[in-house]
């Protein structure tokens, strides 16, 4: 038995399959970091706290100096959101480190990503819910 296969169909065919495999291919590029993009990654306390004594990350606590002094992770460092030089301060950090940034419920963090996403800070993990989840879960806080 002989099956005729019509050259236009094995045409339309191929074409099919190549416009299919560029789709796929232009979907992973899409979904893939670019080079030099800011990596994110959303934490809760307990997570964040492993990283804190493991000495993997900066602490970077973005509270007003006010909110800082009344209670802090050890170790942080800060830079007020608020201020009118934040962002100049935050390009004079090392961009290749791994920041633990937080503030005191997540609000302001969250709104200071895209100023780590513009000065191409390598990492930058959230601490989702600030220092007051940190609080609730019992984690140490200095004064």
């Amino acid at each position: 038995m002989r099956i005729n296969i019509c050259p236009m169909t094995v045409r339309l065919t191929l074409a099919l399959l190549a416009f299919v495999a560029w789709g796929s291919l232009r979907a992973e590029e899409a979904s893939a970091p670019k080079p030099g993009a800011t990596q994110v990654q959303h934490v809760k306390a307990a997570q964040a706290q492993k990283l804190v004594v493991g000495r993997r990350v900066v602490v970077l606590d973005v509270r007003t100096p006010g909110e800082f002094q009344a209670g802090r992770i050890a170790g942080a460092m800060n830079i007020d959101f608020r201020s009118a030089d934040f962002e100049r301060k935050l390009a004079a950090l090392d961009k290749e480190q791994t920041y633990l940034l937080h503030c005191a419920t997540g609000n302001r963090s969250v709104q200071a990503l895209p100023v780590f996403k513009k000065l191409e800070f390598k990492s930058v993990i959230h601490l989702d819910g600030g220092i007051r989840d940190w609080q609730k879960a019992g984690l140490p806080v200095d004064k």
